[in-house]
């Protein structure tokens, strides 16, 4: 253990003198392809075993992952900024299957201020396919969720979610932001809208397959349209049942997961939202499906809002098929763009206000080491000097009301002598002191009485990571 601290500690102050930086590694619909973040999605259920992996790595000391349909993205606190994404970006290379040079073209990277701000925008869907939507704030919700029954996210981590959940749940209430924002499952109910003849939109055979949360808002937008019957295939009929019992408006007829190709068969779009990690949909059986009716354009709609994907991109090389998935999306959010952006500007003053919030309580975390080594410092020559006065006094000059009253007075005198040097380490925003002006004297006092601080908390830091190593 000594030997490996050592030369971990070695390696550390031979190349760097950095503090912790929390840093967001990650791609997005808007800097990757629905393919390549297929491959590098992870299923909720996995969320404990890649946070395992990913603080396993030597320079990364917290991680959490955020996996959905249009972002894959990894927030973590990195001993060395550089170090640190080198062995995330490797790590994501290993998982996918993707060369690390060909991730690095669709990686977005932010460090510290930037990498929270992403997070905050994130959860109040600013950074969504479509502004404002509220499905996004629910899946941040769930990595925190996730981590606190899994024990996965660190301290930086698990406030910094916190804090962009509190964000987004402002931006919501204190903006117009979600009036009229449309969800990725009413976006896809549009576009199917958008390609079907007008004039039989209401009259087309709708298929849903899969009823998990996203499957009940395509139904939920489908009534919004005016559609009166949709064809439900699931695993099991318990969730159909759920989704027919809370949706009055609409016939819902439950079909099973075997019989998914025979409901295909007469169905005119084809709308998939399932976990499955295989393609449910190749072109060989969009080939031996049926022909649609002229009427409805001939051509058979296949609307994948699944990643992985559910339905091959191959799919529209059959004449009589066209597969559209979340990328293709964006046609239909296009709309409404000014208005957009208002809204998105009354929102980023409210996400300034929590991310000062949060910086300030991060930064307060800077003196916290300092200030408890001053005060054990004091606490030590308190202690040995009371021991000291006592042996002199002697024990049995001494009753119970006396000692306590010599303990309370060198207590007292530790304390005032203290108060001064202890609220320049104040660092909670509470006053006019800069942060530079708080490290200076936390500097100061570390120099003045050889607390070494820094150097403490490293290697605190390292051996934790030693000993995960290790065990």
């Amino acid at each position: 253990m000594g030997r490996a601290l050592a030369s971990l500690l070695k390696k550390r102050y031979g190349y760097m003198k950095e503090k912790s930086s929390i840093a967001v590694i990650g791609l997005s619909v808007h800097t990757a392809p629905v393919d390549m973040r297929e491959k590098l999605a992870v299923a909720e259920e996995l969320w404990p075993r890649a946070i395992s992996e990913l603080t396993s790595l030597n320079h990364i000391e917290e991680a959490a992952v955020l996996s959905t349909c249009n972002r894959m993205e990894i927030y973590v606190v990195a001993l060395s900024w550089n170090r640190g994404i080198r062995e995330v970006v490797d790590w994501m290379s290993k998982k996918s299957g993707i060369p690390a040079s060909e991730l690095r073209e669709h990686l977005f990277m932010l460090r510290d201020s930037d990498a929270t701000r992403h997070l905050f925008e994130v959860s109040a869907g600013l950074d969504s396919l479509v502004l404002g939507e509220g499905q996004i704030l629910a899946q941040v919700k769930q990595v925190v969720r996730n981590g606190q029954n899994s024990g996965g996210l660190g301290k930086n981590i698990d406030r910094m979610f916190k804090d962009a959940i509190t964000a987004g749940k402002r931006v919501r209430c204190e903006t117009n932001i979600s009036a009229g924002a449309v969800s990725v499952s009413s976006a896809a109910v549009e576009l199917a809208m958008m390609k079907l003849p007008k004039s039989e939109c209401l009259s087309a055979r709708m298929l849903l397959i899969g009823a998990g949360k996203m499957g009940k808002l395509v139904v939920k937008h489908l009534i919004a349209k005016g559609c009166k019957k949709v064809v439900v295939v699931n695993r099991s009929v318990e969730r159909v049942d759920a989704i027919r019992e809370e949706m009055k408006d609409i016939e819902i007829v439950y079909r099973p997961l075997t019989e998914m190709y025979e409901a295909a068969a007469d169905a005119d779009v084809v709308f998939t939202s399932t976990a499955s990690e295989s393609l449910l949909f190749t072109k060989e059986h969009a080939e031996a499906l049926p022909p649609i009716s002229l009427a409805m354009g001939g051509v058979r709609l296949f609307v994948d809002i699944s990643v992985p994907r559910n339905v091959g991109a191959c799919l529209s090389e059959v004449e009589h098929a066209r597969v559209y998935n979340v990328d293709d999306l964006k046609e239909v959010v296009e709309a409404n763009k000014e208005d957009r952006v208002r809204k998105a500007m009354e929102a980023q003053a409210i996400i300034t206000q929590e991310l000062k919030r949060f910086e300030a309580w991060r930064d307060s975390l800077e003196t916290v080491p300092t200030i408890k080594k001053l005060r054990s410092y004091a606490d030590r020559i308190r202690a040995s000097e009371l021991e000291k006065c006592l042996q002199k006094i002697g024990e049995d000059n001494l009753n119970k009301k006396m000692r306590r009253s010599i303990e309370e007075l060198s207590t007292g005198i530790v304390n005032k002598l203290l108060h001064g040097p202890l609220q320049h380490l104040r660092c909670d925003g509470s006053d006019s002191r800069t942060l530079d002006e708080t490290l200076e004297n936390m500097h100061a006092l570390n120099r003045m009485f050889n607390l070494d601080t820094e150097k403490a908390v490293l290697e605190q830091k390292i051996k934790a990571k030693v000993e995960k190593t290790q065990s």
